[in-house]
This record gives C-alpha cells, structure tokens and sequence, in this order.
C-alpha cells in the first residue's frame, strides 16, 4: 500500500502499557522496544513512572502517564498532587481525564479550572482525556473548547474503557483545535488499517498497545518477530 510508504507509522505511537498487573520487567521490556522502534513515548501508570524515566535517561522517548485515570472522577486536589507527583517523578508528559460528570452537568467553570490548574501548576505537555464515547457531538465540542482554552497540548480520545477512537471524533476534536493542539487517538487501535486511517484524519500521535504488532502487519516482520509488551489484551491496555 502507498500509505505505509508515506507514514511512518512509529513516530505517532505512544507505546502504552496500562495494566495494574504489569511488573519491572514489563516495564523494561516497553521501554526498550520504544527506544529500538523509536517511538516517542511510552504511556505508564504512575507508579512505574521513576522506573521508565530511570530506564530512558538519554534516550529519545518521554514519559508520559495518566491522571485521574480511568474515570475523571476524583478530586481536583488529588488530580493535581498526582499530577505534581509524577512530573517530580520525571514524566514530561500527562494524560488527564476530565470531571464528565461536571461536563454533563453543565459545571464548565470546575472543568476549566480543573485543567488550567494542572496545566499552570506542572508546566509540562497535557493531553485532555474527552471519553468521546460517552459524549455527544455537542458535549464533545464543549469539552474541546474548553480544555483548549484551559492550555492544554493535546484532546485525547478516550481511555480505552468505553470504546475506543473513531475517525469521526478525531475529525470533530481537529475541526475544533483547528491546527493549534494535537489530537491523540486512543482506544482500540489494533490494525495499520485503523491507524492510518485515524492519522489520515488528523491524529498526531496514537495511544495503542499493540504498537509493536502494528509495525509487525505493516513491514510483514514474520521471520524476526519483536517481543509484545505482556497483557495486550486487558481492557485497560486499550489507552
């Protein structure tokens, strides 16, 4: 296919490992295959922050980690220790999951607080966690607008907890962004078909854990096959 030619696909993934049974060596081994594969972040939680940070000091990809993760629903107070936490850790990057509950209810003014409050208090790159899925079109344009204006880097998809990234949502968060934020597709990304067609429209980076397999369906690396990070299957791999 012409579009494998054209994309390197290994530039946009974030090599996400986001299982609560992962160990040290799953650790290692995820930093490892995004150092050989050149990914540019590994997505960890954040307990496993200090070691990722540890095992890619003078290497290319970040470290990035979730806050207020799956649900969005602990406390703005807790949301930014952690937050503060794990940039002390050494994560350079931060996915947050906004308050859906405060979105639904109509509450902008405690999303946008929420959010600008980590962005300002951490100085480092924050993406917003939308859950496209458990949205409508409107409430997602409402979220988007106002994380923009919060400061944040990047609209990310979803948590791989209730669905996963479409090429529709994608479209919507860039048409709100207009060029002026990154868009990170998470959630289900299995195929370089669904890859492909996600950065075709618009996502800059892709939240996957099956980055390692997808670079093996794209170049057919059957006969010397890469190692997969374990628990590729668990729901929570799907950030």
């Amino acid at each position: 296919m012409d579009a494998y030619a054209e994309i390197n696909l290994a530039e946009y993934i974030e090599h996400t490992l986001l299982n609560p049974l992962a160990s040290p060596e799953a650790i290692e081994q995820l930093c490892d295959q995004a150092d050989r594969l050149r990914f540019p972040v590994v997505c960890v939680y954040p307990t496993h922050v200090r070691q990722a940070v540890g095992l890619l000091h003078h290497k290319d990809p970040k470290v990035c980690t979730v806050i207020g993760f799956p649900t969005g629903a602990t406390t703005s107070a807790v949301k930014r220790f952690e937050a503060e936490d794990a940039v002390e850790a050494g994560a350079a990057e931060l996915d947050v999951v906004i308050n859906l509950g405060w979105l639904k209810a109509g509450q902008t003014e405690a999303v946008h607080r929420e959010i600008a409050d980590i962005c300002a208090a951490t100085g480092q790159t924050v993406k917003a966690i939308l859950e496209t899925s458990l949205l409508t079109d409107a409430e997602k344009k409402l979220a988007a607008e106002i994380c923009l204006d919060a400061g944040v880097q990047y609209l990310k998809t979803s948590t791989g907890w209730h669905g996963g990234a479409t090429v529709a949502d994608v479209k919507l968060l860039c048409q709100v962004g207009r060029d002026r934020i990154g868009v990170k597709a998470s959630g289900g990304i299995r195929t370089p078909e669904q890859a492909l067609a996600l950065i075709a429209a618009g996502a800059t980076r892709l939240g996957t854990s099956y980055g390692v397999q997808l670079l093996h369906q794209r170049d057919r690396l059957k006969e010397q096959p890469i190692a997969s990070a374990p628990f590729v299957d668990a729901p929570s791999q799907l950030a």
